[in-house]
């Protein structure tokens, strides 16, 4: 396809580590991470000596007005490669929207460059004690000052906006989001790292919790955890040589956000549409579609980016997912189902942002799944954030 990324099939994964997935680990952030970077590493065959490269996506390690401190709130690429033990020749951390998704394109052009060989790649999540959104802010200007006193500030109100507009124009139910919560909570109660391992939810549990911001209640929302995840990503020809099946990437997109709108301020057609820009050009870059992708791991940060996931990626149409999750249609148990959120996602494992999806892809595409491992995984894509806020990256079992 005259579109397709030129280094695409070109990188691959050859080795991953996780961390459990805790409210508060009992260690400091940055001692997690340098550990779960080494047993990357030797997941991966390598030494210490082998990895000359770092990419890190570091952005939103926390939230509200928590102080950050590198190596205890974050760990930038920066820290890692100080204290790691390796010595790097290419250090660098993503800062933009959609994190895993563009540091993944940034550790991916590393390696196809030639500026480094063997690149570590990680995502550390920390949750402060206390309320991780709170707002102590006594003052605020610029456009916010419109919306704040009313109580309108942070995530919860952001994603309720076009929630609240998909259920009233299309006839949604919370009933229908049940389905999407009970599929995560069952996959992510079977993952020993998972913060909710055997802990799924039932339907009726999730429609009695407490609504936070309506139509958002408690469920909806992933919880707030410490834990980090590390892959080492070379190139395609020095993958052979090393233990574990390579799982290439593809391709990927990122999201051009409008610039017109007020912060926080998501429409649902602001979402759909640059949602529906973002998937054009995530399948001219990998040179796939829709339709060949057996393993769509869909952000879950929100329930809702399910839903707009699912439409802006042509899996159904528009207006639909919320009917497309119901009766089993992503059941990942069944053979036909679709399995959106065979990993867990989010809502399934904790805030991870975006790792979930990733690690679901590398573990099913590398046939490392255990138990879980489905019987047929050849395409996968891996979001995160929002639609037409973040990005995807398209990963493959084998080279096309």
């Amino acid at each position: 396809m005259s579109g397709r990324f030129a280094a695409s099939n070109k990188v691959a994964l050859v080795g991953y580590a996780q961390s459990p997935v805790q409210r508060h680990a009992e260690r400091p952030l940055g001692a997690l991470a340098v550990d779960t970077a080494r047993q990357a590493i030797a997941d991966a065959g390598l030494d210490l000596k082998d990895v000359d490269g770092i990419v890190a996506a570091s952005l939103f390690p926390t939230a509200g007005s928590h102080a950050v401190q590198d190596g205890v709130s974050t760990v930038t690429a920066g820290w890692m490669a100080e204290h790691l033990g390796a010595d790097p020749r290419y250090v660098a951390g993503f800062q933009g929207i959609g994190q895993v998704s563009g540091a993944m394109a940034l550790a991916v052009n590393t390696v196809a460059s030639g500026a480094a060989d063997h690149v570590l790649f990680y995502r550390a999540l920390h949750n402060p004690r206390g309320s991780y959104h709170g707002n102590s802010t006594q003052s605020i200007e610029g456009p916010q000052q419109w919306t704040a006193p009313a109580g309108y500030f942070g995530p919860l109100a952001m994603i309720a906006l076009p929630y609240n507009e998909y259920l009233q124009r299309y006839g949604a139910t919370r009933e229908s989001m049940a389905a999407v919560l009970v599929e995560a909570r069952k996959n992510g109660s079977r993952i020993p790292w998972s913060y909710w391992h055997g802990k799924p939810l039932t339907a009726e549990e999730y429609l009695a919790a407490p609504t936070l911001v309506d139509p958002v209640c408690r469920y909806d929302c992933d919880i707030p955890v410490d834990g980090v995840a590390a892959f080492v990503l070379t190139s395609a020809e020095r993958a052979r040589d090393l233990p574990h099946k390579p799982v290439y990437v593809s391709g990927y997109a990122h999201s051009a956000p409008p610039a017109r709108r007020l912060p926080l301020h998501w429409p649902l057609d602001d979402i759909i549409d640059g949602g529906a820009e973002t998937a054009r050009r995530l399948w001219e870059h990998a040179g796939v579609g829709p339709d060949d992708v057996d393993l769509p791991q869909l952000y879950d940060g929100f329930s809702p980016f399910v839903w707009f996931w699912l439409e802006v990626l042509g899996f159904c149409p528009a207006g639909e997912a919320h009917r497309f999750v119901q009766d089993g249609r992503i059941d990942s148990d069944s053979p036909d189902g679709l399995p959106v959120l065979s990993g867990g996602g989010a809502l399934g494992n904790g805030r991870m942002h975006g790792i979930p999806q990733m690690l679901e892809c590398y573990l099913q595409l590398a046939g490392r799944a255990g138990e879980r491992q489905r019987p047929k995984a050849t395409v996968g894509v891996a979001c995160q954030s929002s639609p037409h806020y973040g990005g995807a990256v398209v990963y493959s079992a084998e080279p096309f």
